[in-house]
């Protein structure tokens, strides 16, 4: 029987791919993949930092351990094991062209589970993204495959469910497969935003419309917005909800109207890991990031590619003329077709005087921009870097932390965001001695958040890349990481015990390498959500005196050992 399924995905897979397109969403070919009621905590195209939500989150009724089962027939293409992210994690790929991920795992079936641990010893490695062989972990329709859990990146008990197209990786949206959840409520709009399309995004705050609902739509307080830019576009703050279900989940589309003609429209049925953090294109960006709520554009910012976005004509943004009046219709819409609309009315009167242009210079999307910093600083945003073109301002300061051995180069703001890195190379003091650049790390940060990276060394100059805008410093670490038992000291007796646990202190927050060697040899330690580093007494620990060596490094280069002993 194992055989003939074999042959069938050796034969049948293509074939059926084939008549099978990535836009037909085939009902009922999918199950759900727990036996409880579905009911979701996130679905799919949900707003959150830096990325689209590519799956649905299917509530767990706040527990852990209950059984998920494989939502087709297929087999077990690939296994996942991170500290953040998905956690633990399976992917299954099925005849039809599509593959399922289920995330935040905690124990996988036995064979499966076994097979993973092998592979992680013949590594040496608790964190491993594995590729199976197609022929050794067949899975029927309905199968078990593994225990729900809490692992990874995740906040609370829930499964993680995916469907991808195999050839390309692209990510569907499961609500359009048929899933049996009950949802005959609309979206809510909660709030309106007016852009100055005359502006850069990046450089100004959106004039906030309030809204109330009126029969069944929304209108807005006043009706008539007036506004002093004959371009203008538009933002929504807008949730949904399914039947029985107090969670504020994404919308699946937006929909926008002048004078009853469609302009644009955004729709959350495919999109690309690789393309996820362009959510920062789609969403008002700053505001969030100064606080303020999610806001979804309703028009296409020139730096988006790829994008969710389809136009009638133009890019989503209006031109109006001085004392026309536009009807505007805003709609969103979930993936069971509810709909939310918006009405309202807008007038162009033209101010007394024009607003002066900016004096600074302008950096542009799909432009290699050289940042004008100073002697010792320099930076670059690739031709992908910027949604927006805007202002980037540059000031250089003094440190007096002795740890810093540069200047602090502020470069942007970290309300503008980055599609790409942003490459930052610094000269650091001209005391700093050639032998100790080795120990050098660069550090990001703006307001509590801060990050570092190794730098690579290029005549004199140190250069690193990061994801934001910030202030940016050169760090002299010498300092060695720091390991600390947990439960247990060094001569103990573990007979009773059931586990070892260690954490890891860093005085900058970034451990590079743990490692754990009993008696020579390496010994698996997990590490969910980068917190402690733990090993389960298992059979590669057996009866008897045991010397434990932990070793770790951080991103500096600085290392640390210490060798424990204990009896099992």
């Amino acid at each position: 029987m194992r055989c003939v399924f074999v042959f069938f995905l050796l034969t049948g897979f293509h074939s059926f791919a084939q008549k099978h397109s990535p836009g037909i969403y085939s009902k009922g070919y999918f199950i759900k993949p727990l036996d409880i009621p579905a009911s979701l905590s996130g679905n799919f195209g949900e707003l959150r930092p830096n990325h689209y939500h590519m799956g649905l989150d299917f509530k767990t009724n706040r527990v852990e351990n209950l059984p998920v089962h494989a939502a087709a027939e297929g087999y077990v293409a690939r296994v996942k094991i991170e500290p953040f992210g998905f956690g633990r994690a399976i992917y299954i790929n099925h005849p039809n062209g599509l593959t399922t991920v289920y995330a935040h795992l905690n124990a996988f079936f036995p064979k499966l589970e076994q097979y993973v641990k092998e592979q992680q010893y013949k590594l040496e490695s608790w964190n491993v993204s594995l590729d199976i062989p197609m022929e050794m972990f067949p899975v029927k329709k309905g199968a078990f495959i593994a225990n729900s859990g809490n692992s990874g990146g995740s906040q609370g008990p829930h499964l993680h469910f995916e469907i991808r197209n195999t050839a390309t990786d692209t990510n569907l949206n499961p609500m359009l497969f048929g899933f049996p959840i009950a949802d005959n409520v609309p979206p809510v709009i909660q709030r309106l935003a007016v852009y100055d399309r005359n502006k850069s995004i990046y450089e100004q705050s959106p004039k906030m419309i309030a809204v109330k609902k009126s029969g069944q739509e929304y209108i807005t307080v006043p009706s008539t917005i007036s506004v002093s830019s004959d371009k203008i576009s538009f933002a929504v703050s807008s949730y949904d909800a399914q039947t029985g279900s107090a969670n504020h989940n994404g919308i699946f589309q937006g929909i926008l109207y002048n004078s009853s003609k469609e302009v644009v429209r955004f729709t959350m049925d495919t999109i690309s890991y690789y393309h996820t953090r362009y959510l920062n294109a789609h969403i008002d960006y700053k505001t969030k990031a100064t606080g303020g709520p999610y806001l979804q554009h309703l028009s296409e910012l020139p730096g988006y590619i790829n994008s969710i976005y389809r136009t009638q004509k133009g890019n989503g943004v209006i031109g109006l003329t001085e004392g026309a009046v536009h009807n505007i219709r805003i709609e969103t819409k979930d993936a069971n077709s509810n709909t939310a609309a918006l009405n309202f009315k807008v007038q162009y009167k033209a101010p007394a005087t024009k607003p002066l242009p900016p004096a600074g210079k302008i950096y542009y999307p799909f432009m290699v921009n050289v940042g004008e910093g100073s002697e010792d600083c320099e930076f670059y945003i690739g031709e992908r870097g910027l949604y927006d073109a805007v202002q980037v301002a540059y000031r250089r300061s003094v440190s007096t932390n002795p740890a810093v051995v540069s200047a602090i180069h502020t470069i942007g703001a970290d309300y503008i965001p980055l599609q790409e890195g942003l490459v930052v190379r610094i000269k650091p003091d001209s005391g700093l001695l050639q032998v100790k650049r080795s120990r050098v790390v660069m550090q990001r940060f703006a307001g509590t958040k801060k990050e570092i990276s190794k730098p690579e060394w290029q005549n004199g100059w140190a250069m690193a890349k990061f994801n934001s805008f910030g202030s940016f410093q050169l760090v002299l670490d010498e300092t060695a990481p720091e390991i600390i038992p947990i439960g247990f000291k060094s001569g103990q007796d573990m007979r009773k015990a059931s586990r070892l646990m260690f954490t890891v202190k860093d005085n900058l927050g970034s451990i590079k390498n743990f490692r754990a060697e009993l008696d020579g040899k390496w010994i698996r330690f997990t590490n969910d959500k980068g917190r402690n580093f733990i090993y389960i007494f298992d059979e590669h620990c057996t009866p008897g005196k045991h010397s434990l060596k932990i070793s770790v490094a951080d991103e500096a280069g600085n290392t640390a050992a210490q060798i424990f002993t204990f009896t099992r």
